[in-house]
């Protein structure tokens, strides 16, 4: 996973992110790596989210064929990684994750 140039940023994904991750081949960590740095130089590209999943933002992309949503927050100067994948119930399983963080 990408980590951040600057050292006072902090980019920290949540289990979710990480067991999604593993499940991933070498190809396609290269193209969530990309990704991330896209995410981490401009952390406003993602679409602002708004109701249950206020403060987050979806950042879309694509690994091979299938158009992939990435879920991230930044609190204060860190960026934490809630999760991604395809639309299929992506926003229920983040709101459910959400919910249940607090």
């Amino acid at each position: 996973m990408v980590k951040g140039n600057d050292p006072d940023e902090k980019c920290r994904p949540v289990t979710t992110f990480c067991q999604t991750e593993k499940k991933l081949t070498k190809r396609q960590i290269t193209q969530l790596d990309e990704a991330l740095r896209t995410i981490i130089a401009n952390p406003e590209m993602g679409t602002l989210k708004t109701g249950d999943l206020k403060g987050v933002r979806v950042y879309k992309f694509r690994i091979d064929r299938n158009q992939i949503l990435l879920a991230y927050e930044i609190v204060e100067s860190t960026m934490y990684l809630y999760t991604f994948g395809v639309h299929e119930n992506f926003y229920r399983s983040l709101k459910q994750y959400r919910s249940s963080t607090g």
